[in-house]
């Protein structure tokens, strides 16, 4: 990249520097800046009961099984070889 190039590129960056820059000290901007994940609660927090990962286990291996067209005999022999060689519990 010649120097031309190279300069007309940091001018570029530069203005668009300072749009943004103009744009943070307007209150009335309706920018959308980031500040960070969300809070969340202590409850979203604690680890799910048993229940509750079960649903969750089920809901992503149907969807899973919808995504790869696989049948649920498919999926149970597979569960069930893994099983047998102690892959799973």
């Amino acid at each position: 990249m010649d120097e031309r190039e190279k300069l007309r590129k940091f001018r570029e960056l530069d203005d668009a520097f300072a749009e943004a820059l103009k744009e943070l000290e307007n209150p009335d901007s309706r920018l959308d800046i980031p500040t960070g994940p969300p809070v969340r609660s202590l409850e979203a927090q604690e680890p799910p009961d048993d229940e509750a990962a079960q649903q969750a286990f089920e809901r992503r291996l149907k969807g899973l099984m919808q995504d790869y067209a696989q049948p649920a005999e498919s999926v149970s022999c597979l569960l069930e070889t893994l099983r047998s060689l102690g892959h799973i519990a």
